[in-house]
């Protein structure tokens, strides 16, 4: 037998490629889909409202048919579930991260501060601000609710930490929580892309008036009391996180 020969019959047969991606890539392909589905479902939510916008209005801002969206979601209740909880993921993400970078508790509640004013002028954000969860069915809303009730504390924590730590004026940490998240929250309902101000300006400008206030420096408000102790009440205050 030749060389030749015994080449031909040891040589390994060439095998198509298969036009197929694998399943690690298809898994990666689908999740891209289901997120752009997402996103154009939060965003015709917050341009039209939850029950303005149809299936239909989201399947044609992705120029693919109404059937196709089932690929990736079941209904827009589930769309709306998921476009709410990320927005709160993300912001429990972004006020860990703040938190976890360290500094005194001035520092770390500007940069929670930072990172909720930036979140509410995304989709997802601005949906939890302008939708919120009250079209989310049960038990996902008590879900959504108790993420909520994080943001809250959070914030409560770090304005109980600087009065303790003589950075912040004494306050009440629960109120002075919700005029934060109050305030911040309410960028979501009236922020626009394109306006004057980018939503970095419009976060740093909000967050100088919570923390500096609007007075001259050294002028004390007309008529100031101390701020009084609250009364004990067995109603609870809700968190005025969703724009309440």
């Amino acid at each position: 037998m030749t060389k030749t020969t015994a080449a031909r019959k040891t040589r390994t047969p060439s095998v198509a490629a298969s036009p197929w991606a694998s399943a690690p890539d298809r898994e990666q392909q689908r999740e891209a889909k289901r997120q752009a589905v997402l996103q154009a479902a939060a965003e015709l939510f917050n341009e039209r409202g939850f029950h303005a916008t149809s299936l239909d209005d989201i399947a044609a801002r992705l120029n693919v048919s109404k059937p196709t969206l089932y690929y990736y979601v079941k209904n827009k209740d589930e769309i709306l579930l998921q476009c709410v909880s990320q927005g709160l993921e993300m912001t429990l993400e972004g006020i860990e991260a703040s938190r976890q970078a360290g500094g005194n508790a001035v520092d770390q509640l500007r940069a929670c501060m930072q990172v909720y004013a930036g979140i509410v002028t995304q989709p997802f954000g601005m949906c939890l601000i302008r939708v919120g969860d009250e079209e989310v069915p049960e038990p996902s809303r008590t879900e959504l609710r108790r993420m909520k009730s994080e943001i809250d504390h959070a914030f409560r924590r770090l304005v109980a930490q600087g009065v303790e730590e003589g950075s912040l004026a004494p306050c009440d940490p629960k109120m002075s929580a919700f005029v934060i998240a109050g305030a911040l929250s309410w960028i979501g309902r009236w922020y626009q892309p394109g306006g004057d101000y980018t939503p970095e300006q419009i976060a740093q400008q909000c967050i100088a008036t919570l923390c500096d206030g609007v007075l001259r420096r050294g002028e004390a408000p007309a008529g100031a009391v101390a701020p009084k102790t609250p009364r004990k009440s067995r109603r609870s205050t809700s968190a005025p996180l969703a724009g309440n």
